[in-house]
């Protein structure tokens, strides 16, 4: 490790200690989660998700920053799709028991509220399956355009407000990558399980549980491409 990581690790524990510390700092925090659902989603992706993506830089290129990777733009998509995230697991998380209740397992929706079993086990593997089959191939795909349209545009706010050329984005990636290894492994082998864990959670908890997701995908997914 180099001063520079003992650097990083010391801001982010200063940022955080203050919820381990202080009752009415954490207090604040769980009130403002609970009557501003919406808006906590956007900061807990911003700041979370974005640092998950500076880590994956530091492992596989050797620095948390660059000219061009564009951390503020980068917050700024997260916390949008921070806010999406946080829709698409309220709609699933309601429906898919009610699905499984039409289906005839009556006890789908009441399990959900009660302590851990392996129905609730079962019911939260389905909302799971459900979410990350129809709704996490659109978002990866989006923040894949988004990504590569901050890159083309030095990484600055400015460059990022300029339109997105979303036609030649899309008819430049890698497809076979995003189908063959985003798709076809993270999605089953990492996604499923996860999102599993997710929905096992009270709901206060699961949005920071799966920006905290983010920032682990980023440290494997760098992993990855140095052994690549």
């Amino acid at each position: 490790m180099k001063k520079k990581d003992f650097v990083f690790i010391g801001c982010v524990v200063v940022c955080l200690l203050p919820f381990f510390l202080s009752d009415s700092v954490y207090a604040f925090y769980k009130t403002f989660n609970a009557e501003h659902g919406m808006v906590m989603s956007f900061l807990k992706f911003a700041v979370l998700s974005t640092l998950g993506e500076c880590i994956g830089l530091r492992i596989s290129a050797g620095v948390y920053n660059r000219p061009g990777f564009g951390i503020l733009p980068r917050a700024l998509v997260w916390g949008i799709l921070g806010m999406g995230i946080s829709m698409a697991m309220t709609v699933f998380a309601a429906g898919v028991p009610v699905f499984l209740r039409s289906m005839g397992m009556e006890s789908a929706v009441r399990v959900m509220g009660e302590a851990f079993s392996w129905e609730k086990v079962f019911v939260a593997f389905c909302v799971s399956v459900t979410m990350n089959t129809f709704f996490a191939p659109v978002f990866m795909t989006l923040h894949k355009i988004t990504d590569t349209h901050i890159l083309r545009n030095g990484g600055t706010l400015r460059g990022f407000f300029t339109p997105i050329r979303m036609g030649d984005i899309m008819s430049g990636l890698n497809w076979r990558v995003q189908w063959n290894f985003v798709f076809k492994k993270t999605i089953p082998f990492f996604w499923f399980p996860a999102h599993t864990i997710t929905f096992l959670l009270p709901g206060d908890t699961r949005v920071l549980f799966a920006a905290l997701l983010g920032v682990l995908l980023g440290v494997l997914l760098a992993i990855a491409a140095l052994k690549k």
